[in-house]
């Protein structure tokens, strides 16, 4: 049995945060079909160095993601959503990390400052991304600045040995389609 889910204005709100932060995570942990879980099929993208159809961006950054890059992370701050019925402007701002060999590759090492600028739409009950700006604001070299951990403990990881993974694993045997 279906239950009719009765959108507010609040739910709507939150469940276009999730969109934002479903993205971050299928970036981070390499998943790309929770990336494309925040687009709606056919939503355009335009991201320094890119622009096309998600599928398109998809393509364009899951080989840079895998070949240097020993990891990024995405850090959401200020989000504020303007609501105007099924459609909506979301602006996200963000600090995103990314490291990989060689260490002192400034190309590979860096820290952004960034926004996302997305027009979001809730089609068949579902708010995803339509159309998305990664506006970046500024970027920070962090080639050679990066150290080893102090001590052991546990590390992320971007395969299916991640502590998420695992957790989920543990609780939430059958993961849902649409990543939450």
């Amino acid at each position: 049995m279906t239950v009719a889910r009765q959108r507010s204005e609040w739910s709507d709100r939150q469940e276009i945060h999730d969109v934002v932060l479903r993205y971050c995570r299928g970036i981070d942990r390499l998943d790309f079909d929770l990336v494309r879980s925040a687009y709606h099929p056919g939503a355009i993208d335009h991201h320094t160095g890119f622009e096309g159809t998600v599928e398109e961006f998809l393509a364009w950054v899951e080989p840079k993601l895998r070949a240097r890059l020993g990891g990024t992370m995405h850090i959401v701050g200020n989000h504020l959503v303007e609501l105007y019925g099924d459609v909506a402007i979301a602006e996200t701002y963000g600090t995103f990390v990314h490291w990989g060999e060689p260490a002192d590759d400034p190309r590979v090492n860096f820290t952004s400052g960034a926004r996302y600028v997305d027009h979001m739409t809730c089609r068949d009950g579902r708010w995803a991304i339509s159309e998305r700006w990664a506006v970046r604001e500024w970027t920070r070299s962090e080639a050679g600045r990066f150290v080893a951990k102090e001590g052991d403990g546990p590390t992320g990881r971007r395969d299916e040995h991640d502590p998420l993974i695992l957790l989920q694993r543990r609780i939430a045997p059958a993961k849902p389609e649409n990543g939450r």
